[in-house]
């Protein structure tokens, strides 16, 4: 049975009864995702900017690390990492982290209606390896540090204040993940031992103060979960993974994406992708490149994830082939774009324009392999609604 069909049985308030009275593996727990055909078909050769694409696809440069953004007197920062976009009127803004210690922080660049590129700017400055982070329901951006006790920094798209906000603790922070129906915000930890946390505002829509709590779980790849208080946020001296006794913890938190009463988070370390079911306090593999059958694997070396408004999960590649694959609601793993020689690179930031028509990513490091060569593009098409 899909996952998705589960979670969709749960929400219309379908009974344990619907499956015969049993909770069987194939209603609890689906399978993880495997190998299959990409509803967009395959890839084509590679476009004038080196990406493959599937037929109805295509590509355009936005943006180059030290270089200025057509149309407009900024130049686009280093190691561009975790992104998103947000509505802006007609248009919209999508926003880029910057991966590099010292100096760090985020920009933004703006587009009108059609598309067109209309100003480019600073959002962060002054911070250290801004990783990934995540988009708040009130229309800001949350950018985390990727360094030993970082903070989550707020951010306006729009330019303006930038806020750090302690109570969300401090540790190596990597994605952030907002949940509009539970009023909390999941944050995952880039740590070979690191947890998967929940931060409870104390008033939704302002994170100046609130409760940090880490998943209590077992040590296998499904069951069930229980969130505990995190004593000291601060990190310090003791470090906040090694807080709480029985925190499940993951190898090497990446990028969390949350949707539909669930939340996905991504680990780098053993190539999975964890599904949380927020209904039901359980977890679940989404994807584990050690359990497809048969091989070989489309996607390693797994990192940013995102998803579309059909359900659709895009999770980026560091190392790999440097795709971006796709996994659907049914359970089906495939690649939807590959960059090509790229290798000394990674791909980030995977967001989608308000309309759902265009994706935004980034290819860290480009074709020099340095944090100065970073791209980043565009890609538009008749992406599934």
């Amino acid at each position: 049975m899909e996952r998705r069909s589960f979670l969709r049985g749960a929400v219309i308030g379908t009974s344990v009864a619907a499956f015969g009275g049993t909770l069987m593996r194939g209603a609890a727990y689906a399978a993880p995702a495997q190998n299959g055909p990409s509803p967009y078909g395959p890839l084509g050769a590679a476009d004038a900017n080196g990406i493959q694409l599937p037929t109805g696809f295509t590509s355009r440069v936005i943006a180059r690390s030290g270089q200025t953004v057509s149309g407009t007197s900024y130049a686009w920062h280093n190691a561009p990492d975790g992104g998103a976009c947000f509505a802006d009127g007609s248009g919209w803004i999508y926003v880029s982290n910057s991966e590099i210690n010292p100096g760090g922080g985020a920009s933004a660049v703006k587009f009108n209606s059609s598309g067109t590129i209309t100003s480019a700017y600073r959002i962060l400055s002054n911070t250290r390896q801004n990783c990934a982070g995540g988009a708040t329901p009130w229309n800001t951006w949350l950018s985390c540090e990727e360094v030993s006790l970082g903070y989550v920094y707020e951010t306006n798209p729009w330019g303006g204040t930038s806020t750090r906000r302690d109570a969300m603790g401090k540790f190596k922070h990597e994605a952030a993940a907002a949940d509009p129906v539970r009023h909390v915000i999941y944050l995952t930890e880039d740590e070979s031992n690191g947890c998967f946390y929940r931060f409870i505002p104390t008033t939704w829509g302002n994170l100046s103060s609130g409760t940090l709590q880490v998943l209590v779980a077992g040590s296998g790849t499904s069951g069930s979960f229980t969130w505990q208080n995190v004593p000291d946020p601060d990190g310090s001296p003791t470090a906040t993974r090694n807080q709480v006794s029985g925190a499940k913890h993951f190898n090497g938190g990446e990028g969390c994406h949350y949707a539909g009463d669930t939340v996905w988070f991504t680990t780098k370390g053993d190539n999975r992708v964890w599904q949380v079911n927020l209904l039901n306090s359980t977890y679940e593999l989404a994807y584990d490149d050690n359990l497809v059958n048969p091989g070989p694997a489309p996607l390693t070396g797994v990192d940013n994830i995102t998803g579309s408004s059909s359900g659709d999960l895009f999770v980026a590649e560091d190392g790999g082939n440097l795709e971006i694959c796709i996994i659907t609601p049914n359970d089906i793993v495939a690649v939807f774009l590959r960059v090509t020689g790229q290798s000394s690179s990674e791909i980030t930031g995977p967001a989608f324009s308000p309309d759902g028509q265009r994706l935004y990513f980034s290819s860290q490091r480009g074709t020099s392999g340095s944090s100065s060569g970073g791209i980043t593009y565009e890609v538009t098409g008749p992406f599934r609604a």
